[in-house]
């Protein structure tokens, strides 16, 4: 892939955010979706690829989508896989919380892992951890393997994970081990790609998520250096069957980085919405401006660009034309 389609793919983002931050704090979590979802579908208009979605929204949050075979971008250029999340966390947008994004991957086409909307179990870790770890293995040989390679107490490991019922057995075992939780209200893409940033303090994360996020998080992490690996847990006999529709024969294998995302390259990009650990949220200035924090990835150089961005909103066309 070209080097100039990261910048590109950032300025996606940054619509899909700016055009959802309005909508913070309302309790209004598809209204929100629907305006990140019309404005990034706008700007993928203006990218020089020929991109089929491969991931979209997907039906667990029942909010408009950018959906599994929609054609984006302005149809020259290579054909990519993109996977997409216009609103990671529509949640916490409604309800102002921390941790909402707006999240783009892109690849040479075939290489994303159609994930079939269903649950996923995941570990992520950072580039310390990184295959060294197995989601086969008990939580609690996890936590005593992650203690030994990471030379640290386990009383000072520290895992991320979402606050759901699912998860009380795993919470129990983890804190029997002495080891600390730091809960995640919602948005599992911003908890995976924690690990791989030292200053959140977080060591890997666990538990389950939406399969489609685990995709978006591992090619997150393969820039970074650092490593996803899930299992799906189809819940039914429809979903068993979606997920032989979608190519795979076992529903349930490990599914490894190269699994999920390929061996060649891949770049991510994400927009903070609300504040994260890595990334500020979108601010208003006076004069309709606002300011946006993003970073961009690419798995081929490993760079990681972390872009502050100042936008006069009476210029973009997107917000003429909700103005009219």
């Amino acid at each position: 892939m070209e080097r100039e389609l990261a910048l590109e793919i950032v300025r996606v983002t940054e619509l899909a955010a700016l055009a959802s931050a309005p909508w913070m704090g309302l309790g209004e979590k598809n209204n929100a979706d629907g305006a990140a979802t019309e404005a990034m579908r706008d700007m993928f208009d203006t990218v020089c690829m020929k991109g089929t979605v491969v991931i979209g929204e997907g039906e667990m949050d029942e909010a408009p989508m950018l959906y599994i075979g929609e054609k984006v971008g302005s149809g020259l250029g290579p054909e990519l896989d993109v996977a997409v999340d216009p609103l990671e966390g529509t949640e916490l947008v409604a309800k102002g919380l921390n941790n909402a994004m707006s999240v783009v991957a892109v690849a040479n086409k075939g290489n994303l892992l159609n994930a079939p909307d269903m649950y996923m179990e995941k570990l992520a870790v950072g580039p310390a951890l990184a295959g060294k770890l197995s989601l086969l293995d008990p939580i609690d040989v996890t936590l005593r393997k992650a203690s030994q390679i990471l030379c640290k107490p386990i009383n000072d490991i520290t895992v991320m994970i979402l606050d759901r019922e699912r998860h009380q057995q795993m919470i129990q075992t983890v804190r029997a081990l002495g080891v600390r939780i730091k809960f995640l209200a919602a948005g599992d893409v911003a908890g995976a790609i924690a690990p791989a940033f030292p200053e959140t303090g977080i060591d890997m994360y666990i538990g389950s998520g939406g399969a489609p996020e685990g995709v978006l998080a591992a090619a997150a992490l393969k820039c970074l250096g650092g490593e996803l690996q899930g299992r799906l847990m189809p819940e039914n006999s429809i979903q068993e069957q979606r997920c032989l529709d979608m190519g795979l024969a076992d529903p349930r294998k490990l599914l490894t980085m190269e699994d999920m995302i390929g061996s060649g390259d891949v770049i991510f990009a994400a927009t903070g919405v609300t504040p994260s650990d890595f990334l500020g949220g979108v601010r208003y200035l006076p004069n309709q401006r606002a300011e946006t924090f993003s970073m961009v990835m690419r798995a081929q150089t490993k760079t990681v660009r972390f872009i502050h961005s100042i936008h006069d909103l009476t210029t973009k066309p997107y917000f003429q034309k909700q103005a009219i």
